[in-house]
């Protein structure tokens, strides 16, 4: 059995499978460390692009009352089921981070795991970034990572990745396009079903790379105050060969 779908549909069943070495723990870590120097060491924090939740719920097990903003249904199914085993108070609410909508505003906003490539047009970005400043408690912290072009051309571009496990397996193909600074995930996952059968689906997902010069002026230019910008991997200057990098900006315009 094959089909074509929308992206985080199948492969949210599958998702929290394959990232299972991905340091959540160590994101959360530090998200805690940002916001406490920033003075937030409580209160309500929007995570945007939330995914299976599993940031989420790191870090309302460290204080904090989160929400969860995602556009998959799928994704917040499985956000949800976690939530319901560990008791947690989450809110998790199925939106369009372009277009997303809160009954107040919250003292941070993060954004993880790349979930702003997925934006692939200036516009797109930049009303985000206003809906941000405007959500934000006045002063209130912002804090996103972005995968840059130099990961895109030069580490995951026009290559192709496959695991095997018992269980399930997936072949992730990659193609970047330069001139447009789009890459095209082209995914194809095999999971066992009873019987020792593998039922096989596909997906098609597409990111940007971004510069931190463009993102910079998006940010400033959405209103916010533009902090710093962090190499996610050593928590250090960006230099040139940064993959993924870490913003923080800071709400104006509320007093």
């Amino acid at each position: 059995m094959e089909k074509t779908v929308e992206m985080y549909e199948d492969f949210a069943e599958v998702y929290d499978r394959f990232m299972d070495e991905t340091p959540y723990g160590e994101w959360a870590d530090f998200v805690e460390e940002t916001l406490k120097d920033a003075g937030i060491r409580d209160g309500l924090v929007l995570d945007l692009g939330c995914g299976t939740g599993s940031v989420t719920e790191l870090l309302a097990k460290k204080g904090y009352d989160m929400i969860g903003v995602d556009l998959s249904d799928r994704m917040l199914d499985i956000a949800m089921e976690k939530r319901a085993a560990s008791g947690l108070d989450i809110l998790y609410l199925q939106q369009d981070m372009r277009e997303f909508e809160l009954y107040g505003t919250v003292r941070a906003v993060i954004s993880l795991c790349d979930s702003v490539n997925y934006l692939l047009e200036e516009d797109g970005l930049l009303e985000t970034f206003r809906l941000v400043n405007n959500y934000l408690d006045p002063d209130g912290l912002f804090l996103f990572d972005f995968n840059t072009v130099y990961k895109y051309q030069n580490v995951i571009g026009d290559s192709t990745i496959a695991e095997n496990r018992d269980d399930c397996s997936f072949i992730w193909e990659n193609y970047y396009d330069e001139t447009d600074q789009i890459n095209e995930y082209d995914l194809t996952i095999f999971v066992r079903q009873e019987k020792g059968l593998f039922r096989k689906f596909t997906e098609t997902h597409f990111q940007r790379g971004y510069t931190l010069p463009v993102i910079k002026a998006l940010v400033e230019q959405a209103g916010l105050r533009f902090v710093e910008a962090l190499d996610a991997d050593t928590h250090g200057a960006v230099r040139k060969e940064s993959e993924r990098i870490y913003v923080i900006a800071r709400e104006q315009g509320k007093r």
